[in-house]
């Protein structure tokens, strides 16, 4: 008999200038629909590619800092009522660091400092009782990235 795998919601989580989109890039870029608010512009676009990836059963990543839980909540409740793998991604967020990155950002693509700062004073560490299959930590490091599973003590 051939395993029929569920399709997967993929949930980043960090603050701006933490490798979300490189990660999606080298990671998930042939296997998953990057849903992204800065790529489609509005909630309503954003709303109707998440309702075509559940409704066609494709496995899809939201490459968004989604810094609280109540961002979360609205793709898990979604992914979960369509009987998908829900897997999650923290990024360490250490806000020098970010801001750092940001700053080496070209011009177009920077965030604002205090745009930085105010989603760092906003970010709720995931957990696994928000509706997570899987748990990981992610840190960037010379020549790609560290992932980790989730541990309650980041």
């Amino acid at each position: 008999m051939t395993r029929v795998l569920r399709p997967e919601a993929v949930l980043l989580v960090g603050i701006q200038a933490t490798g979300k989109s490189t990660f999606v890039r080298e990671r998930l870029y042939d296997t998953h629909v990057r849903i992204n608010l800065d790529m489609v512009r509005t909630r309503n676009r954003e709303r109707l590619l998440l309702e075509a990836c559940l409704e066609g059963a494709q496995s899809f990543v939201v490459d968004n800092t989604n810094v609280s839980r109540e961002q979360r909540a609205r793709y898990i409740e979604a992914a979960r009522a369509s009987d998908f793998r829900i897997v999650g991604f923290y990024f360490q967020s250490a806000i020098d660091a970010a801001l750092e990155r940001n700053a080496r950002r070209p011009e177009g693509d920077r965030v604002p400092e205090a745009g930085v700062r105010g989603t760092h004073a906003r970010l709720e560490l995931p957990s696994m009782d928000e509706g997570f299959d899987e748990l990981h930590y992610v840190a960037q490091q010379r020549g790609g990235f560290r992932v980790e599973a989730w541990g309650d003590e980041v």
